[in-house]
């Protein structure tokens, strides 16, 4: 009995064994998959167009920053002004989601009253209903009253369609924070506004920041707004710029992807940076207590 208990604890152990090593190659060539395209790219933007041309996926034999000299320095790309309007754009877009979802996710998780439910209704359809349904009716609403192509134009889409996912994590994260802490500070003389912002908004904190870098990377990448609202060069955010690379019969694929790594830089510095608190954010109010 012995033997056949210690035979199976062996056979067990040897099954769990081959299941955790099939698992872990598993995810490493999912994870490989996903991080080759990006070492692919920064290699062969260190190539000239015709060496990728005779062979793409090879390293360069004689690595050089050529691409990358001439995108930052060449006027008609004009990478350096497209990625200033997208640092400006997505700054004040996302500074707006993230304080009019916060302010509007904690009147609904803290005060009842009659249309409560029909505004969180709403929020919610708003995330069910897809952007590029609404292009057309957007693209003439802001032509008929000069909103379009301007400095400005894109944040009021961008605010628009970030504030039902930022109200939606503010509010159910909001609905965990317990009611005593705002009544304590109403009994030590805190008005309202103070309890919202000095009491309240600390303790949002974590998904404050969950918001601000998901929305954060929306804005930055969002294309058919740009594209629809926004016609002069001056005014371009990064999507649109990379439009400039691509000729009618031919691209110079070597300095897409330098314009690519160089515009895509700041996200994923972001991302690596913060990506601790995306996942801090998501799961927290998740458990109660």
């Amino acid at each position: 009995m012995r033997g056949n208990s210690y035979g199976m604890t062996t056979g067990k152990r040897i099954g769990n064994g081959v299941k955790s090593v099939v698992l872990n190659l598993l995810m490493l060539v999912f994870s490989f998959s996903c991080i080759f395209p990006l070492i692919w790219m920064g290699y062969s933007s260190l190539k000239v167009k015709r060496e990728f041309n005779r062979n793409i996926m090879s390293l360069p034999e004689n690595p050089t920053i050529e691409n990358f000299v001439k995108v930052l320095t060449n006027p008609d790309y004009h990478i350096g002004d497209s990625i200033l309007n997208s640092v400006r754009t997505t700054l004040i877009s996302v500074f707006f989601i993230v304080l009019f979802g916060f302010i509007v996710g904690y009147f609904l998780a803290r005060i009842k009253f009659k249309g409560n439910k029909i505004i969180w209704v709403m929020l919610l359809m708003g995330m069910l209903i897809p952007v590029h349904s609404l292009l057309v009716p957007i693209y003439v609403v802001f032509n008929k009253t000069g909103l379009s192509n301007q400095w400005f134009t894109l944040i009021i889409p961008y605010v628009a369609f970030g504030l039902p996912i930022s109200v939606f994590l503010c509010q159910g994260f909001i609905k965990e924070v317990p009611t005593a802490l705002e009544e304590a500070a109403a009994i030590d003389g805190c008005s309202f506004s103070g309890t919202l912002f000095k009491v309240i908004m600390p303790i949002c904190k974590p998904i404050m920041i969950t918001v601000a870098i998901l929305q954060t990377f929306s804005c930055w990448n969002e294309f058919s707004f740009a594209l629809v609202l926004i016609k002069d060069t001056a005014l371009q955010t990064v999507p649109l710029a990379m439009t400039q690379f691509t000729g009618q019969f031919s691209s110079d694929y070597p300095k897409i992807m330098a314009a690519m790594l160089i515009t895509m830089a700041p996200i994923v510095i972001l991302y690596f940076a913060f990506s601790k608190h995306i996942i801090k954010g998501m799961v927290a109010g998740a458990v109660k207590g």
